[in-house]
């Protein structure tokens, strides 16, 4: 089993308040939900209103699958007109961790 974690910073556009910021970002969320079958959450600078780190997370039987999936999860948000996608981190358990 390999479970791979994605951390996405990204800058909002033309928001203004914590209630603005959830419109832009809860959208983006059930995407990722949607199209991928990926857990992903707002995970941080959940205070700021024009910054978001996003959390995602995939479960596959290959590590190959993982780092697939979740690189077409970076490159959906990348794409997204109203974000700016300031850092992306992946990190990988495998089995030959502990």
């Amino acid at each position: 089993m390999y479970v791979g974690a994605l951390e996405l910073d990204v800058l909002l556009g033309d928001v203004h308040s914590l209630k603005q910021k959830r419109s832009v970002v809860r959208p983006v969320l059930a995407e990722l939900r949607r199209k991928f079958e990926v857990a992903v959450a707002e995970a941080g600078h959940l205070d700021l209103h024009r910054r978001a780190l996003l959390g995602v997370s995939c479960v596959a039987a290959e590590s190959g699958h993982v780092i697939e999936v979740l690189e077409r999860c970076e490159r959906l948000v990348a794409a997204r007109p109203e974000l700016e996608l300031l850092s992306a981190r992946q990190r990988m358990l495998g089995p030959e961790d502990e």
